[in-house]
C-alpha cells in the first residue's frame, strides 16, 4: 500500500504541466528561495500549480522523501524533478528552463 502523502505528490505531478512545491503561495510566498523561483516561472509566463508545504507537515516532510532532495521549494514538469532554486535559478539564467520547458511541450502564457 502506497503512502497517502507520495501518492498525493505523485498525482499532483502527474496531473499538472508543471507542479511547484513550496513555501506559501505563489501570491504570497512565505520563503526568499520560494519567491524566486515563482518570479522566474512568472518571467517566463509559465502557467503552474503552486503547493503550499507549510499546510500540510506530512506533506513538507513527504516531498523531501519523494524526491531525495533535502529542500523546498522543489520544481516538476511534466513528472520530472527539475532541482531546488538554486538550480533553477541557474537553468533560468543560462536560458537552459526556457529550453526544458519548450522542450516538454509547456508553453508559455501571453503576458
Amino acid at each position: 500500500m502506497k503512502d497517502p502523502v507520495q501518492a498525493r505528490i505523485e498525482c499532483e505531478i502527474n496531473e499538472h504541466d508543471v507542479v511547484l512545491f513550496m513555501k506559501g503561495t505563489p501570491v504570497f510566498p512565505q520563503c526568499g528561495f520560494s519567491s524566486v523561483v515563482v518570479q522566474m516561472l512568472s518571467h517566463l509566463g509559465v502557467k503552474f500549480k503552486g503547493i503550499d508545504v507549510l499546510a500540510d507537515p506530512a506533506l513538507r516532510q513527504g516531498i523531501k522523501v519523494f524526491s531525495d532532495w533535502p529542500t523546498v521549494p522543489q520544481l516538476y514538469v511534466k513528472g520530472e524533478f527539475v532541482g531546488g532554486c538554486d538550480i533553477v535559478r541557474e537553468m533560468f539564467e543560462t536560458g537552459e528552463l526556457a529550453h526544458l520547458l519548450l522542450k516538454r511541450g509547456v508553453t508559455s502564457v501571453p503576458t
